[in-house]
């Protein structure tokens, strides 16, 4: 038999029951298209996530209160963490070579109101340098008076969705505010960004870091951001930054610092084995694709008795009789797998358009590994049938036993 007799047959079988075929495909077509999306949408969060690190630049340092590694011995009393604050930051400012900026920061929630509109947001104390260490713009007006540290002026920053909504159609910049029990001036309304690493700025509140502390009744910084010359500068920054907060602390090492880098090599790996674990989480619904294919080709092969009888009746072999099913199994699969990725490919399209902030997309090996697992598996469950045809008597065949 030549191959392209075995093809023809193979189309032919498939073609002759196409309801059949049909409802067999669709069981593949969804597991192909769940392994797309799924991946797409890890890989997605894992750009998303590494581009939102990379829009404020490469250079950076955050200072966290608070050890992360377990130190000490069982039974001994080890010294207390002490705040970090904006002494700490100005003598990171001050003793640690490379520092290009500097930005104490403080978090807090607090309401927001003008006449008769209040809306809660976020409230960030910080100062001059934040503008350009976080790469913001101003829409209207100025930043934060430069040397806030220690003074505090009663201003704020609206983000531009505080703006818009507090004052609908009419100019922010030079009105007064209310947050919380506080009397503010606008002096800026900040430039539409949206989200900018887990912060929506659109919908946040800039003050004074002085200010703030008074305001929020607190004596600890949320965290101190640093930005060096070069990565280069970034793990002697590092040592550097530890090494004079502890001075400060009576010796006792109760910061973290984190770099950039290592944050996104963190979320990065931490993304991709999501995403993995994704993509083989939509692959057990190619076994059930597959369960399917071998039922299809069970029925097939008992309704199809006589014509392999009459197929072994005249010379073909029973490894041709093999081929012959097996490559009905294989192509039922793969028409699946590559309509599988056609619609995996639709959706995640349509997910792009309607989040275009996720750029969400099928990793390579994703498709590969979908496309070959369609195919493997319907060889796999397309064997058992294809070898009970293959063993079939020629003779009792022919008489349709």
């Amino acid at each position: 038999m030549k191959v392209s007799d075995l093809f023809r047959l193979a189309f032919g079988s498939l073609l002759g029951k196409r309801l059949r075929t049909a409802l067999s495909l669709v069981g593949m077509v969804i597991g192909v298209a769940s392994v797309v999306v799924l991946t797409a949408l890890g890989e997605g969060a894992r750009r998303y996530v590494t581009a939102q690190f990379a829009s404020i630049g490469s250079n950076l340092l955050i200072v966290l209160p608070g050890k992360t590694e377990t130190s000490g011995f069982p039974g001994v009393v080890t010294g207390v963490p002490n705040d970090l604050t904006l002494k700490d930051a100005e003598a990171v400012r001050r003793q640690v070579p490379g520092v290009v900026q500097m930005s104490p920061l403080v978090m807090a929630t607090e309401a927001v109101a003008h006449e008769g509109r209040r809306r809660n947001v976020a409230v960030a104390g910080t100062n001059r340098e934040f503008l350009e260490l976080r790469q913001l713009h101003l829409a209207q007006g100025e930043f934060l008076p430069q040397d806030e540290s220690g003074r505090g002026r009663p201003v704020a920053v609206l983000g531009a969705k505080v703006a818009r909504e507090l004052f609908p159609g009419e100019e922010a910049v030079g009105r007064v505010v209310r947050i919380g029990g506080w009397r503010m001036r606008v002096i800026g309304v900040l430039s539409s960004r949206g989200t900018q690493l887990g912060i929506n700025v659109d919908d946040l509140v800039v003050v004074p870091v002085a200010t703030s502390m008074r305001m929020f009744d607190r004596r600890t910084l949320f965290r101190i951001m640093v930005e060096v010359r070069g990565t280069a500068d970034l793990e002697t920054a590092k040592a550097r930054i530890i090494q004079t907060v502890k001075a400060r602390h009576d010796g006792e090492e109760d910061i973290t610092v984190l770099t950039q880098d290592a944050l996104v090599s963190t979320f990065s790996q931490i993304l991709g084995a999501l995403t993995m674990a994704l993509g083989a989480i939509a692959a057990v619904s190619l076994t059930v694709a597959g369960i399917g294919i071998m039922n299809v080709m069970l029925v097939s092969v008992s309704e199809r008795t006589r014509e392999v009888g009459l197929l072994r009746a005249v010379g073909v072999e029973r490894r041709q009789v093999l081929a012959l099913f097996l490559t009905e199994a294989a192509l039922l699969s793969l028409t699946g797998g590559l309509l599988g990725l056609g619609f995996g490919w639709l959706a995640v399209r349509v997910m792009v358009s309607a989040f275009p902030a996720l750029p969400a997309s099928p990793p390579t090996w994703a498709v590969v590994a979908a496309l070959v697992l369609s195919l493997l598996t319907g060889v796999v469950f397309g064997l058992l049938p294809a070898r009970r045809a293959a063993r079939l008597d020629p003779v009792a065949a022919l008489a349709g036993k």
